[in-house]
């Protein structure tokens, strides 16, 4: 059973409208291609340091916005990351921070909600220096799949990557793709973004989808780009080497993927070691 499915780089800024016209091309570009899915980077809708409050108080328009776009052109998104002001459950997010929400949007409706569990707070040598994601967000807590026709979604998002453990969950939960909605800094996104995604697919056996944000973010910020997948086996099928908004289209096929897990059965072979 073999599907296509497209993968986006974007450079977002802070002009939500004008993020919107690239978005919605991209979607147009993902159906010309045959692709029944289409996944988005990190910060797609609004790249903007220091606002993500102001745009979290936008969440359920954008989330309309997306539904709307996904049943237009039939096509499933994994929106890759919007500011939400509350938790799963309706709770508000306290201390004026937000949740980073990846959504998985049918053609009918918002099927599945994952708030990304791993912040970023790390020094990094560049022009921003040092990140804080947690002076701003709130961390979530619970591991996501969504189920879709051509295969079970792991969310992710950026950070994420990072942690071997996540993936591993994912794949014990029944995913079959990984997506990784990703804003990578050029620093560490030079040093690791290719080999976190293929390390990640060699752990799970899952293929992973990994959007990234590129270029320029207002003045300082400087995103790595270099949107790329991987097949099940942690082999990259495709990644993108230039700059600007764009996209890949690469194929699935998930009996492909039942054999490489059949011939090399990592999860029954796992031994679990305590930390």
């Amino acid at each position: 059973i073999m599907t296509l499915v497209s993968i986006v780089q974007m450079n977002s800024q802070d002009d939500i409208e004008a993020n919107f016209k690239v978005i919605e091309s991209l979607i147009i570009q993902a159906k010309s291609d045959d692709a029944s899915l289409v996944v988005f980077p990190e910060n797609f809708v609004c790249f903007a340091a220091g606002k993500q409050r102001e745009t979290a108080e936008r969440f359920e328009a954008f989330e309309q916005h997306l539904q709307q776009l996904a049943h237009t052109h039939q096509i499933w998104i994994v929106a890759g990351t919007l500011p939400c002001p509350y938790r799963p459950d309706g709770t508000v997010v306290p201390d004026g921070r937000v949740r980073t929400t990846s959504l998985c949007i049918s053609p009918e409706r918002t099927e599945a909600r994952y708030d990304k569990i791993h912040l970023f707070d790390v020094q990094v040598g560049d022009a921003v220096g040092g990140y804080q994601e947690s002076k701003f967000f709130e961390p979530g807590d619970e591991v996501v799949v969504a189920q879709t026709p051509f295969g079970n979604i792991g969310l992710m998002v950026c950070y994420d990557l990072r942690f071997p453990e996540l993936a591993l969950n994912l794949r014990h939960q029944g995913a079959h793709l990984l997506t990784a909605p990703s804003a990578f800094t050029y620093t560490t996104g030079q040093m690791h973004w290719q080999l976190l995604l293929q390390a990640r697919a060699m752990d799970s056996q899952c293929q992973v989808l990994g959007a990234a944000q590129q270029g320029l973010h207002g003045e300082k910020r400087q995103t790595w780009g270099h949107t790329a997948a991987t097949n099940s086996r942690g082999q990259l099928l495709d990644i993108v080497q230039t700059e600007g908004a764009q996209l890949i289209t690469v194929p699935f096929d998930l009996e492909e993927q039942a054999k490489i897990r059949e011939s090399m059965p990592l999860m029954q072979h796992r031994r679990l070691l305590q930390f």
